[in-house]
């Protein structure tokens, strides 16, 4: 991602992706690189332009979850048109990667620094059996869950909060306060249900953690009004669980080049 040349441009893409087959967003590398979006969509691209290409994610998706709009900033030398670009790069891009928008940027845009609100959706097939048309993209919880008892627990989670307590053991950050402008559960106990979660920024695991905190509340393991006290306690040891990767899915990222419609407040 270095040895840019001078006169590169810069695009905004939006990638969709199935997670599945992806250890997450962030290139490694080493002699055996595992594969990641950003490392199959830099290779794509090093035949497309000359000298280096430097690639940022508005957010690091782990491995296993999906995106319908994550947002990512292209920096290389290059004198295709963005349409030509994209279908450059999709010619070039496996079945579970795709570059639905290209726009051009102006030079130095970064998406990770632009972005300034996320939405995230978990998906929960709450069927007492498997669903194999539901597996890669829906995480199977059987025990029937009370959706309104988890849309109540779900309102304590709305405003400027710490979120320590729903934060992945290991990370380094220099503050876990976080803004969610909406947490909203919808469905019905016994088949679909779904969590939106829009905000400014948001912790590792965070959403999946909160999924799996409210679940416990919607089975009845944990009490409505205990969301508000894990929260408070910044203990993570006193949530649920994490809800696993194959339900999240990154659905849109307002930026500062997005189009018309503001982020949420």
């Amino acid at each position: 991602m270095s040895g840019i040349e001078s006169g590169a441009r810069c695009f905004r893409l939006v990638l969709e992706y199935d997670g599945a087959g992806f250890e997450g967003w962030q290139h490694q590398a080493g002699a055996r690189p595992a594969r990641t979006v950003q490392g199959v969509l830099l290779e794509a691209a090093s035949v497309l332009g000359r000298g280096g290409a430097r690639l940022r994610g508005a957010g690091r998706t782990d491995a296993g979850v999906h995106a319908e709009g994550q947002v990512a900033s292209l920096a290389f030398a290059t004198e295709l048109a963005p349409e030509r670009l994209q279908a450059a790069l999709n010619a070039r891009l496996p079945q579970d990667l795709a570059v639905v928008e290209c726009r051009p940027a102006p030079p130095g845009w970064d998406a990770l620094r632009a972005a300034v609100a996320k939405h995230y959706r978990y998906r929960i097939w709450n069927g007492p059996r498997k669903s194999p048309l539901r597996q890669g993209r829906w995480a199977h919880f059987p025990v029937p869950l009370d959706t309104a008892r988890m849309a109540a627990a779900a309102r304590d989670c709305v405003g400027r909060l710490d979120f320590a307590a729903m934060q992945a053991a290991g990370s380094d950050v220099r503050t876990t306060v976080r803004t969610l402008s909406r947490l909203e559960v919808s469905g019905a106990g016994g088949g679909e249900v779904v969590l939106d979660v829009e905000g400014e920024g948001f912790l590792r695991h965070m959403v999946r953690n909160l999924a799996g905190t409210l679940a416990e509340i919607g089975r009845g393991r944990f009490e409505v009004s205990e969301m508000a006290a894990i929260l408070a306690s910044g203990d993570r040891g006193r949530a649920g669980p994490t809800a696993p990767a194959q339900g999240l899915t990154l659905v849109r990222v307002w930026d500062d080049l997005s189009p018309r419609g503001s982020a949420p407040t």
